[in-house]
């Protein structure tokens, strides 16, 4: 006997196959004892299009942690803005999530 195909399953299927494939990555940018705050906030502001208040807040965060997400998305989104970052002698990295 020939089962029926569940349109459920399938969508199910579907859906988890897509989630797997999505790839989520983060730009870290990482405290140092070079740069001012003044200076890195102008970065985020120009770079990666933060608010004033965005920009201070992850400011602040690197300073204290030693790090912050300054922004998610596809690597090819982050890549010219992490290359910029490091063009302005902040360190940064890609990271997977």
């Amino acid at each position: 006997m020939a089962t029926l195909p569940n349109p459920e399953i399938e969508v199910i299927e579907e859906v988890i196959e897509d989630i797997a494939n999505i790839k989520l990555w983060e730009l870290v940018v990482y405290n140092d004892e070079v740069n001012t705050f003044d200076h890195v906030i102008e970065t985020l502001i120009e770079v990666c299009q933060h608010s004033p208040e965005q920009a201070e807040q992850c400011t602040l965060i690197i300073h204290y942690k030693g790090q912050c997400g300054v922004k998610s998305g596809d690597f090819e989104e982050l890549a010219p803005m992490r290359n910029e970052i490091c063009r302005r002698k902040i360190s940064a990295e890609i990271m997977l999530k």
